[in-house]
């Protein structure tokens, strides 16, 4: 007789979005997890009966939505200490007098502690994966995301040039920046269970030397790893970059110029291409985070309609507290689609209802998302032999039910509120609301003391905008 296995989990009666290349959806659907990997997926009467007796944890969702986690490719954990900092102000200044003193003038134990509550807000919004899109401090990153529990592709913010820098940045050199990055791959590339990547980072193309995009672009080939820059956020940069590196347009053309654009590029942002560009990007199988909400913050309109017709893999972010506030991907992924579908009134003159529906924002979010970290074979969709990364969602409170169609109402109803279960690599990482791995009290606390205190070091403070008494 066969006994039951602790390591065997057995989730039924659910409804379940696969987001697999069939986008199958089973209306009663159940789940079987192995340690740390999915070892069956069907209807529950078949799996049920098959796996119950093995199983010692049984679970029955009683028709709630089982799918994929979320992926965020596009955030700065570091920056969570900085929420609200730099609302309402010109990217230069927000940059320069804001976010660049905030970031320089950080302790690891700060990078420890930003990563731990952005964390904590990103597991709760259902992600299970994320891009780190450049911060200060990797090796606290990564124990915070051990701990966590999440899965992440962490990078370094890499800079070796330009205007505006502070003082304790400035004299980083081009070898500073590659040897500190191949230190931080050898320490903690697949780590954490290999939840746990390491990927090359450039701020962005202003801040970077030729010669350090060239050895990024050499030793992310070396490294087999993925390189994360953003690239093309505003006109200014497009201008900067024709006017010194003697190109016709701007960021895109200058790094297809010198064979940096390929397919483990993730291009952050890129809203100032034009159809040439987006050529470039497709025909190299560049990767591009979206991040709608930042975008419309102080960048503008990004093209991706326009990319997705090109066949380009397209996901989402977030970006940073500073930049948006909110570190939801549900957010984003309503955003997306309602931005998307306007800037076809301010393009066209007519709307298009169906610019951006539900179920390509929906593969943004999950499959696109794994493809844009390079990490598509193992997570993204549930499917057999993939990652057990996977959240559970309650439908039925006030802000989704009715359900009539589960891909419209996972975009276009789903609150951060209806996320009430984790699960990463097998292990769950919240259950019922609550995150396990860490105490959100203490976090938040330590997180009020060291935001004061780092705001303090770096000289910044925030103009009060009433009279308060």
């Amino acid at each position: 007789m066969e006994t039951k296995s602790s390591s065997v989990t057995l989730l039924h009666n659910a409804l379940i979005v696969t987001m697999d290349s069939e986008t199958r959806v089973f209306y009663n659907g159940a789940i079987v997890v192995e340690k740390d990997r999915i070892i069956a997926l069907g209807q529950s009467h078949n799996i049920f009966n098959q796996f119950a007796p093995l199983a010692q944890n049984v679970f029955d969702l009683h028709g709630q939505i089982l799918l994929p986690g979320f992926i965020n490719t596009h955030v700065h954990t570091s920056q969570q200490l900085g929420r609200g900092i730099a609302d309402d102000v010109d990217l230069m200044t927000w940059l320069h007098e804001r976010i660049w003193p905030y970031e320089s003038n950080m302790t690891e134990e700060d990078s420890y502690i930003s990563t731990l509550l952005c964390g904590i807000e990103l597991i709760h919004s259902g992600v299970t994966c994320f891009a780190e899109a450049g911060g200060q401090h990797v090796s606290e990153m990564a124990r915070a995301v051990e701990l966590l529990g999440l899965r992440a592709c962490l990078v370094q913010s890499t800079m070796d040039s330009g205007q505006g820098l502070p003082p304790s940045w400035a004299d980083r050199t081009t070898d500073d920046c590659i040897q500190s990055q191949k230190e931080l791959y050898e320490k903690h590339h697949d780590t954490a269970d290999g939840r746990i990547r390491i990927w090359l980072g450039i701020r962005q193309i202003m801040n970077a030397t030729d010669r350090l995009l060239l050895e990024t672009r050499d030793v992310a080939k070396e490294l087999k790893t993925g390189i994360h820059m953003h690239v093309a956020e505003i006109s200014y940069e497009n201008q900067v970059v024709k006017d010194t590196r003697k190109v016709d347009y701007g960021t895109v053309s200058y790094l297809e110029k010198i064979d940096l654009l390929n397919g483990n590029l993730l291009a952050a942002h890129t809203v100032w291409v034009n159809d040439t560009e987006i050529g470039f990007l497709s025909r190299a199988g560049v990767k591009v985070s979206h991040c709608p909400a930042s975008a419309m913050r102080m960048l503008g309109f990004a093209p991706i309609k326009e990319m997705l017709d090109a066949g380009i893999c397209v996901s989402l972010g977030t970006d940073g507290a500073p930049s948006n506030n909110r570190m939801s991907i549900v957010d984003d992924m309503y955003l997306a689609s309602l931005i998307n579908k306007g800037r076809e009134v301010y393009k066209l003159g007519t709307t298009d209802p169906t610019a951006l529906p539900a179920e390509t924002i929906l593969k943004m979010a999950t499959i696109n998302g794994a493809k844009t970290v390079l990490w598509e074979n193992e997570i993204g969709s549930l499917e057999i032999g993939k990652k057990a990364d996977m959240i559970i969602i309650n439908p039925f409170s006030w802000s989704m039910a009715p359900v009539h169609d589960c891909i419209s109402s996972l975009v276009y109803s789903m609150r951060s509120e209806n996320i009430v279960s984790v699960m990463c690599n097998g292990q769950w990482i919240m259950k019922d609301g609550k995150i396990l791995n860490v105490n959100e009290g203490e976090v938040i606390s330590m997180a009020r003391k060291a935001s004061s205190e780092l705001l303090k070091r770096a000289g910044i403070r925030i103009p009060k905008r009433m009279n308060m008494i």
